[in-house]
């Protein structure tokens, strides 16, 4: 960043132009933040931070034109250490985090943090500051245990070991069949399982269900 500039340049980088129009309206009203551009996956966020030269690049993980992963690599393949990259996402497992920090990504935060905890996040790694979640400070120190499932994350599992499936079960919720698919690889995630049959077995054998 240009010691004598004031004001921080950051992209944004989601695959949900909601969410990307949410972050760009939140810091339009931001002193001392200014959004210079925006991608909606991981190739062409490469493309972006080479023709605006940002100072902080918030990263989403998972998009399907191009994940984050891939990207945060790719920003930092030459050894570069600008701009600094904020993971801003909704997954939390310890192999999304590990992944995301080894392949360089100087913060970690999830989407439901609030906007000051975001702001401060941008100005803490302009400034050379670790931002870390609790999650993320768990894996790093090895003081990570297992993780309590949210309700839904609960909800979800028991609907599924009724044997509903994914559209019967996101129906009962309420909610749609990509928000119980979320919910699902969330709790799989919790579990250290990979699909829906071990998922429950191991939530029984935890006295979850």
């Amino acid at each position: 960043m240009n010691q004598n500039a004031e004001t921080i340049r950051v992209v944004v980088v989601d695959d949900h132009p909601v969410v990307r129009d949410g972050l760009v309206g939140m810091f339009a009203t931001e002193p001392g933040i200014e959004v210079v551009g925006e991608a909606a996956d991981g190739r062409q966020a490469l493309v972006v931070v080479k023709q605006f030269d940002p100072d902080v690049v918030l990263m989403d993980l998972r998009m399907a034109g191009g994940d984050g992963i891939d990207a945060i690599a790719a920003l930092r393949s030459d050894g570069r250490t600008r701009p600094r990259i904020l993971v801003l996402t909704t997954y939390h497992s310890e192999r999304d985090i590990r992944t995301a920090l080894a392949e360089g990504a100087d913060g970690y935060l999830l989407k439901d943090a609030r906007r000051a905890d975001i702001v401060r996040a941008i100005h803490d790694l302009v400034a050379g500051r670790p931002v870390l979640t609790a999650e993320a400070l768990a894996v790093l120190t090895g003081r990570r245990g297992e993780e309590e499932l949210t309700e839904r994350e609960l909800q979800a599992l028991r609907l599924i070991a009724e044997g509903l499936t994914n559209r019967s079960a996101a129906a009962r919720m309420n909610i749609s069949e990509a928000t119980l698919k979320s919910h699902l690889t969330h709790a799989f995630d919790k579990l250290g399982v990979g699909d829906r049959a071990a998922a429950v077995h191991v939530a029984y054998q935890r006295g979850l269900l």
